[in-house]
């Protein structure tokens, strides 16, 4: 095994809570996520931390004390925190002007929670993740109007993240506007423009943008393309990674085997999937490594940690020990083909 100590290991406490609710299953406390990840070890390596949903019920942004509440919890097990995610969906960017400005309030609150854990010492990297809250089908209506609105609010939402220290990255998912397709999600980095704004790919969400789902205009992959055709897909991610790579700032390692999927309130996004999924379309190891490094085959060292995102699986697999084990010994794989030692 190497001897790799960077990117840092975190596994999200979000899957816990996403597509989980009265419609669906009921969520996993932060805690017991907490449990999960601390528990997981494979030949003696263990996560190095969490990603942290700032939406878990036993979170709450206007608590003053939040911060400190949570550091607590996460010191417990011996893990740090790295990435944070603004609970936006309240204010949509394509609603009214008053969604906007609770979209922006949520970001501002979510800097500050991100900042005092950094003063706290348990966080020191990471950014705070969001989406434009609104979906493909409303983008499409007023596609010109819609960008605009899209790129203006993030342009201020950038701005709130700089006034305190923080950067934010869009979440390149097809279930979001303005995000929805790999040239869309392009198009609005390079309007905001802004050093405060990168991009956040997700080995499973942003895989769909191959496919053209929610944008066949964009479509990668040929129309006839067949799954057995490894060549054709190689190809495909390094026009996928050459075009985003390059704003990306965090990075999810996931599991997608070709297909949608969605669960209690959740659209239908690039459905996670197990780390040893036999119908996982992903070579994990390989792939990250379009991300991870340059198209020379450089490392980028662009982020000092990698998550793994796996959302929507039901709670008995969430409750098995074996699965978070079987992520953790992925994620090692991923740090031992593209890490570094610091």
């Amino acid at each position: 095994m190497s001897q790799n100590n960077f990117p840092k290991l975190h596994n999200a406490t979000w899957p816990g809570v996403v597509g989980k609710g009265p419609d669906s299953e009921p969520p996993l406390l932060i805690e017991t996520m907490l449990e999960y990840t601390a528990k997981a070890e494979v030949n003696g390596v263990k996560f190095d931390g969490v990603d942290v949903g700032l939406f878990d019920p036993s979170i709450d942004l206007n608590d003053p004390d939040g911060p400190k509440i949570l550091a607590n919890k996460v010191a417990k097990h011996n893990l740090v925190i790295g990435s944070v995610v603004a609970p936006i969906w309240g204010g949509p960017v394509l609603g009214t002007a008053d969604d906007r400005k609770t979209f922006l309030e949520e970001v501002r609150k979510s800097c500050v929670f991100a900042q005092k854990l950094n003063d706290i010492g348990i966080r020191k990297y990471g950014i705070v993740r969001i989406d434009s809250a609104s979906s493909p089908e409303q983008y499409s209506k007023d596609p010109a109007g819609s960008q605009k609105l899209i790129v203006d609010t993030f342009k201020e939402a950038a701005k709130i993240a700089g006034d305190h220290g923080e950067k934010l990255a869009a979440e390149g998912e097809i279930c979001w506007a303005g995000m929805h397709s790999w040239r869309t999600m392009l198009n609005t980095l390079e309007a905001v423009n802004s050093p405060n704004l990168g991009f956040q790919a997700d080995m499973s969400h942003t895989f769909l943008y191959l496919l053209g789902y929610n944008e066949p205009g964009d479509r990668i992959l040929p129309e006839n393309f067949q799954w057995s055709d490894r060549a054709a897909l190689e190809e495909g991610l390094k026009k996928l990674t050459a075009a985003l790579r390059p704003w990306t700032i965090d990075f999810h390692v996931a599991q997608n085997d070709g297909t949608v999927h969605g669960t209690g309130s959740h659209d239908k996004t690039g459905r996670h999937c197990l780390a040893t999924d036999p119908n996982g379309r992903l070579d994990i190891a390989k792939d990250a490594g379009y991300w991870l490094r340059d198209d020379k085959g450089n490392l980028t060292k662009a982020f000092k940690h990698i998550c793994w995102d796996g959302c929507m699986f039901p709670n008995s697999v969430m409750h098995n020990q074996q699965t978070w084990n079987d992520i953790l010994s992925v994620m090692i794989k991923v740090r031992e083909a593209h890490g570094w030692e610091e």
